[in-house]
């Protein structure tokens, strides 16, 4: 394989979230290689909020998606946190329970919201975009 992009490491994507078929909506929505520009997306699948700041605090991940309706822990007051603890935090996209929360990611300082339901193609974009400013163009 002579193609720049599949000899770069795979990019990191922590997905939160205490309900196992909302983690799994994210994955099947975004699939192994979302956009040809970038390297294939590994997930690391997480139900607590402790998970979560021991992968963050790490420093292996490259995007973290939120449930900002996981309980006991929501997603926004996580990535408020880590935004307020963690230099240099990656990117974050938080899930909301309806479009009109969106003002609340604001708050958390997370990059983007995107809403529930899910639409496969929203969060795409929105990962996508997020991700580029991490890799390295290709020559």
């Amino acid at each position: 394989m002579s193609d720049s992009t599949s000899r770069r490491e795979p990019l990191r994507v922590l997905v939160y979230s205490d309900d196992v078929n909302t983690r799994q909506q994210v994955i099947l929505a975004l699939g192994r290689r979302p956009h040809p520009d970038l390297p294939e997306l590994q997930y690391v699948e997480v139900a607590t909020e402790p998970v979560v700041i021991s992968n963050m605090d790490a420093g292996t991940i490259d995007l973290a998606i939120l449930d900002g309706e996981a309980v006991p822990a929501g997603g926004m007051g996580i990535a408020k946190q880590l935004k307020d603890e963690i230099y240099q935090c990656p990117p974050v996209v938080v899930l909301t329970g309806r479009p009109q929360d969106a003002w609340l990611a604001t708050w958390s300082r997370a990059e983007a919201a995107v809403p529930h339901p899910l639409d496969p193609i929203q969060l795409a974009d929105t990962v996508v975009s997020l991700l580029k400013s991490r890799v390295p163009a290709s020559t």
